[in-house]
């Protein structure tokens, strides 16, 4: 079973969730690929689609919901997840997802199984004037800067999707 690990990123927090989602969905013996979705023309040969974003000031990456609006006929037809990093804190191991109202709309439009939140990533060092502004400004104590990924989590979702694609059968070619 081919699947599609695609993403959009800010800083590479992001990326590193889809990289080992796709690890994890590898050693469970299917076949990912895990690319940045501008490097993905067609998903009509995979047999499903994990489609991530990070999120900043409360919306997905554009590029990301581009990504969703431009193949959304071919992924309506296929398994999908959605996932996202961004939440600066440890709200999402509580089970909250962060809301994203452009994210939640693509799950309906493409019949998406879940979307689900992981913690982002915010290096200091990284980070630009105004998002250093808005972290020391924050009197919500929401934004922090470290690292909020949690890998066992990610694992462990990444493992009930395989689970799942295991007994789904691969779509048909189109």
């Amino acid at each position: 079973m081919r699947i599609l690990v695609a993403y959009a990123t800010k800083s590479g927090s992001t990326a590193g969730i889809a990289q080992a989602v796709g690890e994890e969905l590898g050693r469970m013996g299917l076949d990912p690929e895990v690319r940045p979705v501008d490097q993905v023309k067609d998903v009509r040969s995979y047999d499903a689609v994990l489609l991530g974003s990070a999120i900043y000031l409360g919306k997905w990456r554009k590029e990301a919901l581009a990504f969703g609006q431009r193949h959304a006929d071919a992924l309506r037809g296929r398994p999908v997840w959605l996932f996202d990093s961004g939440p600066l804190n440890p709200t999402p191991d509580q089970g909250k997802n962060e809301p994203v109202e452009e994210a939640d709309e693509l799950v309906r439009a493409i019949g998406a199984r879940a979307r689900i939140t992981f913690g982002g990533r915010l290096i200091e060092e990284d980070a630009g004037w105004f998002t250093r502004r808005l972290v020391e400004n924050d009197k919500t104590g929401n934004l922090m800067f470290g690292d909020f990924r949690n890998f066992e989590r990610i694992r462990e979702w990444a493992r009930e999707v395989g689970t799942e694609l295991r007994v789904v059968q691969p779509a048909e070619a189109r």
